[in-house]
């Protein structure tokens, strides 16, 4: 069992994805037929999560909506490009109250709590302290001045986790996300304990071009390395292409080509005085673009991401291909949809999974023996570090020998953290690393493996890689004429 597969929010989203590709590989999808097979995961004998069966199969008929890449609530106006978005029917299990009492209330006579409150919300009940909540401003001070700690302050996690504040509910409580803010970076998607939050899928529309045998190429990030416990990275490749695609490339050749060049431009932003801020992840290219307009324009790289570096070179390869790219990130689709993009669809590790159970495709049995020619620093941008780490290791191919400096933002957080010490100018690092996934794409949102486990997997399985360099990955696969500015339209 996939460790990520181990919760029931998880198995659900599974099993509605892996009945959609199953139909869609036969060529018979259509909505109502999903909807009947989701109606019998959930057994007229009871609920086990909600309140009742009915509610459940609300929740999974939502669930089927947004696989077959649709919009959750079919009142909603469809907006393609808001990938994270809320199943209303999973959520209303999380209507908590953010500041309650707890047992540990001892009713004491100091009552501080009573004179901490400033808006009347607070009394004394017959056993324990009482909060009138149509008072209450959710301040805190009642929690702060507990001498038991016997008041809690709990955070909805969506809210809790949410790097730039999309979050908020209405009246009936219900998780709302703010497009204007909102990064799709999918920390709500991935703090969410009832599955309540989940992204739009294009499962069916790229099963749809296998089936009509259209040329099509898919990229893989290299992230994807060690999800797949003991299969190897040529294993992994040969299991996506015998889903009907023309051939499986590996993403991070295109990482190493995206290093060369973030190297070359850090050299052109050191001689200016200007902090360089890297490109690949989109929820962190999201937050600097929304939320530091200015620091978008003036500090960020202006290379593209691996995954569209790998998709012009294949559109520039083979005219008229179709590019799906396969990754760990749900940022990732809204960033296909660009209008400078050379990806046509992205699918998740979750989605690929679906597809292989669907497909009746099993790793175990499969031999690999394709010859990979990515370097191990194009391979780490997988991991929190590991993109500065190959930018720097260009800079030292290139004969760069002026000391380099860099800063990793670990998770969304810490990107907002560093963002504002450039805006302030208070940044004193040449390099910011900004990853939206606290450890990297080893730990995004539509992973399937735990991320100390691939990072585990990654180091042995490359091992014997470790003498290929970035000028190597380049010469076996030359991106020379491949445009690498992501303002560009190819």
């Amino acid at each position: 069992m996939f460790s990520m597969l181990t919760s029931d929010a998880n198995l659900f989203k599974f099993d509605v994805l892996t009945e959609v590709a199953r139909e869609a590989f036969e060529g018979e999808l259509a909505e109502e037929k999903v909807n009947a097979f989701a109606r019998q995961l959930v057994s007229l004998g009871g609920e086990r999560f909600r309140c009742c069966v009915y509610k459940e199969r609300e929740v999974l008929r939502q669930r089927v909506r947004l696989a077959l890449g649709k919009m959750a609530n079919d009142s909603e106006i469809y907006k393609p490009k808001q990938i994270v978005q809320v199943i209303d029917a999973a959520c209303d299990g999380c209507t908590i109250q953010k500041i309650q009492v707890t047992d540990n209330c001892r009713k004491c006579m100091k009552k501080a709590c009573l004179a901490a409150c400033n808006f009347g919300a607070i009394s004394m009940g017959a056993h324990r302290s009482v909060i009138d909540h149509a008072k209450c401003k959710e301040c805190g001070a009642c929690a702060r001045a507990c001498p038991y700690n016997a008041i809690v302050v709990t955070e909805r996690p969506c809210y809790a986790h949410c790097p730039v504040q999309a979050i908020s509910w209405n009246d009936a409580k219900i998780c709302q996300i703010d497009e204007d803010r909102c990064i799709n970076c999918g920390a709500c998607l991935k703090a969410c304990p009832f599955g309540a939050i989940s992204d739009m899928s294009w499962v069916s529309q790229v099963i749809h071009l296998l089936n009509e045998k259209v040329e099509t190429y898919a990229i893989v990030a290299p992230s994807i390395q060690g999800q797949f416990e003991a299969a190897s990275l040529p294993v992994i490749f040969k299991g996506i292409e015998m889903l009907g695609f023309t051939k499986c490339v590996e993403v991070a050749g295109g990482a190493d080509a995206v290093a060369h060049n973030e190297a070359e431009e850090l050299i052109k932003h050191k001689e200016a005085g200007l902090p360089l801020t890297t490109s690949c992840c989109p929820g962190f290219v999201n937050m600097l673009m929304i939320h530091f307009p200015e620091q978008y324009k003036e500090n960020k790289s202006t290379t593209v991401t691996p995954m569209m570096a790998t998709a012009r070179k294949l559109k520039k390869d083979h005219p008229g291909c179709q590019v799906v790219f396969i990754g760990p990130c749900v940022a990732k689709k809204q960033e296909a949809m660009q209008e400078v993009s050379a990806v046509d669809y992205v699918l998740t590790f979750e989605e690929l999974m679906a597809m292989f159970a669907a497909k009746g495709v099993d790793l175990d049995e499969i031999q690999g023996d394709e010859k990979l020619t990515a370097s191990n620093y194009g391979r780490n941008f997988a991991a929190s570090g590991g993109v500065a780490a190959a930018v720097v290791e260009a800079l030292k191919e290139m004969g760069y020998d002026k000391p380099v400096t860099s800063v990793l933002a670990n998770g969304g957080m810490e990107c907002k953290q560093q963002l504002n010490l450039i805006k302030f100018k208070r940044f004193k690092a040449d390099i910011l690393e900004g990853m939206a996934c606290v450890g990297g794409c080893i730990a995004g949102p539509a992973v399937i493996s735990q991320p100390a486990q691939v990072k585990g997997r990654m180091m042995r399985e490359n091992m014997a890689n470790k003498a290929t360099t970035i000028h190597d990955s380049l010469t076996a696969t030359s991106y020379e004429n491949v445009d690498m500015d992501v303002r560009h339209k190819i």
